[in-house]
Formats: C-alpha cells, structure tokens, sequence
C-alpha cells in the first residue's frame, strides 16, 4: 500500500520559480495543491511553519522589487518585522513556497524537493 503525499506550492500565478515547482512535482505525478498568493493570503499559521523551519530571513527574496524600493537591505529588521511585511507583500517572499508533509522549502530547490521525495519513497 503506498501512501499518497500532498505537496502545497504557495506562488504567484506566472513566477517562473513557481511554475518550476509545479513542473517538478507534475513530472513525477505527485499531487500538488496550489495556492495563489495573488488571490489566497499565506494564512499567518502556515508563514509562522515556514519562520519556525527555515527563519523568517530566509523567506525574503533581495532579488524582488518590493524588497529594493523599500530600502529593505538598508534596515534591520527583526523577525517579527520581517514577517508582518510578508504577511502584507507576497512579492517579498522566496518563492516558491513549497511544504511536503512536516517538511518546507523556500525558493526554487529542486534538491531538497527530490530529497523529499526518495526519503518517501514517492
């Protein structure tokens, strides 16, 4: 009997980071459940698994606008700071988000995404 594992994607709708996870998972026919930042908000108890795994740090993307036009490389920021603005600007994220039973992801990482995947046996 094999068990069937979900795989959440949280993205925005055309981000090519998002739309590789979808692939990833897709290609190896894993269900996925994906959540459109655009029109879900990240509920704060799913953002506050992702700060509790990775830090709230890690989930922000330096690459993205909002993150450059909010000068946000120019100011310290503690955890709670840093969550608050994701919590209201999904384009600060690292995306995708990607959560696979208890374990996440953040960012295009397709070697934690197959490292999951052979400790499941999927």
């Amino acid at each position: 009997m094999t068990t069937t594992h979900l795989v959440q994607v949280f993205g925005l709708e055309g981000d090519s980071g998002t739309r590789a996870a979808q692939r990833f998972f897709k290609e190896r026919r894993i269900p996925i459940s994906f959540v459109d930042l655009r029109r879900h908000r990240l509920a704060p108890a799913e953002m506050r698994r992702f700060v509790d795994r990775l830090g709230a740090a890690a989930l922000l993307d330096p690459t993205s606008a909002p993150y450059r036009d909010g000068g946000l490389a120019y100011i310290a920021l503690d955890e709670a700071a840093i969550v608050e603005r994701l919590l209201a600007d999904a384009r600060l994220l690292r995306l995708p988000l990607v959560r696979f039973d208890n374990e996440v992801a953040a960012g295009r990482d397709e070697a934690t995404w197959k490292g999951w995947l052979k400790r499941s046996g999927a």
